[in-house]
């Protein structure tokens, strides 16, 4: 086999082989829980088991802890700007039939239950699960329901009596639904807990904004006691794995491969993740961050709790009892004097992972949309198709204008490849002239055909290298159309009306197919045996039959860079695919 050839039968494997590994490196998710959990936790509760947090910042060593762990809240020593030391003792159970209140905005419907203050429910009004089935109901990241478990806690930790997870407070609001006003902008759900004995009030407020998936978390504490406050506010994020993928949805649903687990970010190791089944092996983490975060990912969208800026956190995770998996962050010590006050603000981020709108919150969270080992060049590529998107304003037309510009971005090189193609397919008679000559002798034969390749002046090597260097180009760009939930159910003409679900009657891949065939055609395979011949002259098909199964925005972009890469091809097999010098005579 020419090496040419080999290149080429080399580019579409490696190209296969990094998709599949890609498509599957994020399927092993477990749906049990590991055997042998960090901390215990029970039910609902989710607050069991934080660990001792001595050596965060302003911290003192945590000598013991007091009489009140046997009440199963965590407690701390009782030392100025001390961290936590967390009794791993049950705490009392999310009563799912508590009092709750329901927010209600343009965009997203919440549910906030008086036990702990929870967010236990958080519905995406603009998405629907299945565009086609709008029975089917929006997706739901928050939910109480054992098989999609996930809420968003926050709690005090302190040696004296402060609102943890099992915390009743009361709603300052009446009824048990508040619904953004026309012509408003925010709404607030305020909610008090009160400690007779200490004087310590704690105003929990959920502040919700028009056409925002940023979810402001304000407390204010005032303390009316004789002596001063000091506790440690955290955040939590606590949910169960989703279900394993089918074993066909591979191709049918991006889900099945895409990452599921916690990330954060911290300004010196920048973006990092974990995926559940490691939360035991790796450690519980316990990692010093300032103005960073920590989020719960999953494809299309992602939960993150971003705490106050400039202020030191301590990120963990662990795995808890019931399958379920938390992301936690502890803030440091909060002193509040007699008859003083003090707030902390926090963010929760709950929705599609919008890029633009994420930035707002904090300048790195756009990262949470995962590209992979191709996100330096996602990112770029990214930037463009919005572009397009703005101009067209269709995204089935922006990716096939994305494709346009880079083919001319990379026609240089291209053109090196293809020419190479041509002069290669001018000289294949020959070839097969000499293989006829030489037979089973394949040692004169690559002899005679590298003195070939010399008088006529062809680089053997010539299309091959450059034909490697748009394949990680063109990977960022199916990472980026796989990912961006920009794209998600987007229509573009006709009857392709969901560019992230398979095309329903088949066009498309058989475009592809047909493109694939004729590029074949014209390549080409001098020197080939018959049964390589057969081999590359069924992978049109094989390729035609997978991306079948692809979303049709993939197809689309992979059908729009094969039409033009044909025309090139084409072309430049006209200009230069002439006959060359006369053909070899055969050997008497």
């Amino acid at each position: 086999m020419n090496q040419n050839r080999a290149f080429l039968l080399f580019a579409w494997v490696a190209v296969a082989i990094l998709m599949a590994f890609e498509w599957t490196r994020f399927t092993t998710t477990p749906t049990t829980p590991p055997p042998a959990p960090v901390a215990a936790v029970v039910a609902d509760a989710g607050t069991a088991g934080l660990p001792s947090l001595a050596d965060a910042p302003n911290a003192a060593p945590a000598a013991a802890t007091t009489a009140d762990a046997a009440s199963g809240l965590p407690t701390v020593v009782d030392a100025p700007q001390a961290m936590p030391a967390v009794a791993a003792t049950p705490t009392p159970t999310l009563d799912a039939s508590a009092a709750s209140v329901e927010i209600l905005t343009d965009v997203l419907r919440l549910r906030v239950d008086s036990v702990g203050g929870t967010l236990v429910f958080a519905e995406l009004l603009d998405y629907p699960l299945d565009q086609e089935n709008p029975e089917k109901g929006n997706v739901i990241l928050f939910d109480r329901e054992p098989s999609r478990f996930e809420i968003a806690q926050t709690g005090w930790l302190s040696t004296t009596t402060a609102p943890g997870a099992d915390a009743r407070y009361t709603f300052e609001t009446p009824g048990s639904t508040l619904t953004l006003a026309d012509g408003a902008n925010t709404i607030e759900l305020p909610m008090v807990w009160r400690d007779a004995a200490s004087g310590l009030t704690v105003r929990k407020v959920y502040t919700v904004t028009r056409g925002s998936y940023a979810i402001g978390v304000r407390h204010e504490l005032v303390n009316e006691g004789a002596a001063a406050f000091t506790g440690n506010l955290y955040q939590q994020l606590l949910r169960v794995p989703p279900p394993p993928p089918g074993k066909t949805a591979m191709f049918t649903n991006p889900e099945s491969f895409s990452f599921v687990g916690s990330a954060w970010y911290s300004s010196s190791d920048h973006f990092e993740k974990r995926r559940f089944e490691d939360f035991v092996d790796d450690g519980t983490l316990d990692k010093t961050v300032t103005d960073g975060w920590i989020a719960m990912l999953q494809h299309h969208f992602v939960s993150a709790w971003v705490p106050p800026k400039s202020q030191p956190q301590v990120f963990s995770l662990h795995a808890v009892d019931g399958g379920r998996f938390a992301a936690r962050s502890v803030g440091q010590a909060v002193t509040v004097p007699p008859g003083g006050s003090d707030r902390v603000d926090l963010t929760l981020w709950v929705g599609p992972k919008l890029q633009g709108p994420m930035e707002a919150v904090h300048p790195s969270l756009p990262l949470s949309l995962d590209y992979g080992i191709f996100s330096f060049l996602a990112q770029p590529l990214f930037w463009v198709l919005n572009a397009l998107h703005g101009l067209f304003g269709n995204w089935g037309w922006a990716i096939i204008g994305i494709v346009v510009i880079i083919k001319l971005l990379l026609y240089p090189v291209s053109a090196k490849q293809y020419q190479s193609m041509a002069r290669m397919r001018a000289v294949a008679p020959r070839i097969e002239q000499l293989k006829e000559r030489y037979g089973e002798d394949r040692m004169k034969f690559n002899q005679a055909m590298m003195e070939l390749y010399q008088k006529e002046k062809i680089n053997p090597l010539g299309g091959c290298l450059p034909m490697l260097v748009p394949i990680p180009i063109f990977l960022a760009l199916y990472w980026v159309l796989l990912e961006s939930v920009e794209l998600r159910q987007a229509p573009w003409m006709l009857w392709i009306d969901n560019l992230t679900a398979p095309d329903p009657l088949f066009i498309l891949p058989a475009l592809n197919l047909a493109v694939m065939w004729a590029t074949q055609k014209l390549t080409p395979s001098p020197g080939m045996d018959p049964m390589q011949k057969k081999v590359l002259q069924w992978m049109p098909v094989i390729f035609g039959v997978m991306f079948a199964f692809f979303p049709s925005g993939l197809v689309l972009y992979w059908l729009t860079n094969g039409v033009l890469g044909l025309a090139q091809q084409w072309w430049m097999t006209k200009r230069y695919g002439g006959p060359t010098t006369p053909a070899v005579t055969k050997a008497k």
